[in-house]
Order: structure tokens, then C-alpha cells, then sequence
């Protein structure tokens, strides 16, 4: 198992709200953790910050002793963490009330990825000759789109297609939605905020994954988005389920 991940701030926005951390155990057991904060400047950047240390916290907590088919339960309780952390701490301060973050977290172990995850950032599955997204986006417009009102295609181009209906954070309780897929060597597990993925289609995605070395994949992913007109943080986190002499 290997690990790489890039994060930038973007040529639009003053600061990176954006956060990533990951881990691999001795066990070859691999998590990793994707958030993208809002609600203003300071306030984004915070959310994101508690989120992600509150998710490195349960994984290091929970991994442990963990036995196989806990992993679902696992994850539901980091989620749960992770908005306690950011809930509690947006009442500290009335400035930084209703300030939330989306969080993708992954678990890599035994031959399956799991993926927890609130919000639009994304989780995908990579192997020769298909990207599969293992998560769906909870926003407005996905819902839209579920609902039939309009097309994927319209999707892309909506102007409220960055509008998310959920956020850790945002109120005290909030549960996250939970996928599992058989991974083998040679699989990538993309996580990236909507950065990267509201500016590089998904055949772009595939094509550079398949055929970019894996250190260098998230550097170039994030230089595609920018050069494609990215208004947004972006950043992108690889799990190679390889050996990583490979």
C-alpha cells in the first residue's frame, strides 16, 4: 500500500480551506481523510483543522484490535466524532456559528476499501479501464438530479451546483453515508474535493490516473484543475493498493 496527496490553495481564494491526513499501519492497513471547510474565511479553515485532527484521532483509537466487519461502525463513530469536534467548537466563538466541512474519509484493509462520507467531496476506484465513484454528492442539485429535474449534463453547469445539503458541523447530530468495494493490487483510491472534481471530468480523472507515476498523480491532478479554471481549493489524496517498492 502507498500513499500520496496534494493540496492548493487555488489563484482565486486568499487561503486553503482545504485539509487532508492519512496513515499507513504496519499491518498495511491504510485511512485516509478529505475535508473542505465553509462558512467563512477563518472559519472554513477551522472546521476543516478540528474535523480532520478529530478524524485522525477515532482512526488511531479505533484501528487497533479491530475486528474484520467492524469497519462500517467504525467509520459511522468518526463521523460522529468529527461533527461533535467542529459543533462544538463553532459555539465557542459567534463568528464562527454555522461553520461546517464536507469529510471523505477511507479505510483500506483485507482486500476492501470502505468510505465514509457529509457533503460533495468524492471518493473514486480506479483500475485499467474504469472510475467508478464510489460516493454520491449530497447537494442540491444531485438531488435534482436523482429526482429527475434535470440531467447529469445539466448538472455540471448549474449555478447552485455547489450548494451542499450537508456538512459536518453544521448541527449537533448528522450521520454520514457508508459504501464498501473489493480492492486488488493495482487499484487507486482517488479522495479530492469538489476542486478537482467540479473542474476535471471523469475521463480526464481516468486517464491521468492510469497513466501518471503515483507519487507524482496528485501534483498533476491539482495542476489540471488550476489550468482548467478552478475558483476552488483543491486537493487530491491517492491510496496505490501495491507494494510501494513497486
Amino acid at each position: 500500500m502507498k500513499l500520496a496527496g496534494k493540496t492548493d490553495k487555488g489563484g482565486y481564494r486568499a487561503e486553503n480551506q482545504d485539509n487532508y491526513r492519512a496513515a499507513r499501519l504496519p499491518d498495511d492497513t491504510v485511512w485516509a481523510v478529505v475535508c473542505d471547510g465553509m462558512g467563512g474565511a477563518a472559519a472554513g479553515r477551522l472546521a476543516s483543522q478540528v474535523a480532520t485532527d478529530a478524524l485522525e484521532d477515532c482512526f488511531n483509537a479505533g484501528l487497533p484490535g479491530l475486528e474484520p466487519g467492524g469497519e462500517e461502525a467504525l467509520l459511522a463513530r468518526c463521523i460522529t466524532q468529527a461533527n461533535r469536534a467542529v459543533y462544538a467548537e463553532s459555539l465557542k466563538d459567534p463568528t464562527h456559528r454555522g461553520m461546517g466541512t464536507t469529510a471523505v474519509c477511507a479505510l483500506v484493509r483485507q482486500g476492501r476499501v470502505h468510505v465514509a462520507h457529509v457533503g460533495d467531496s468524492r471518493a473514486y476506484l480506479c483500475r485499467p479501464g474504469e472510475l467508478v465513484q464510489l460516493t454520491v454528492d449530497h447537494t442540491m442539485v444531485q438531488q435534482l438530479v436523482e429526482s429527475g429535474q434535470i440531467t447529469r449534463q445539466q448538472a455540471a453547469c448549474h449555478p447552485n451546483k455547489n450548494l451542499i445539503t450537508k456538512a459536518l458541523g453544521v448541527e449537533p447530530s448528522i450521520q454520514g453515508d457508508y459504501t464498501s468495494a473489493p480492492v486488488k493490487k493495482g487499484d487507486v483510491i482517488l479522495l479530492c474535493t469538489d476542486g478537482l472534481s467540479g473542474a476535471v471530468s471523469a475521463d480526464q480523472l481516468q486517464d491521468l490516473l492510469e497513466h501518471t507515476p503515483f507519487f507524482i498523480t496528485p501534483r498533476k491532478l491539482v495542476e489540471r484543475a488550476l489550468a482548467a479554471g478552478s475558483q476552488d481549493n483543491v486537493t487530491a489524496v491517492l491510496v496505490g493498493v501495491e507494494p510501494t517498492e513497486d
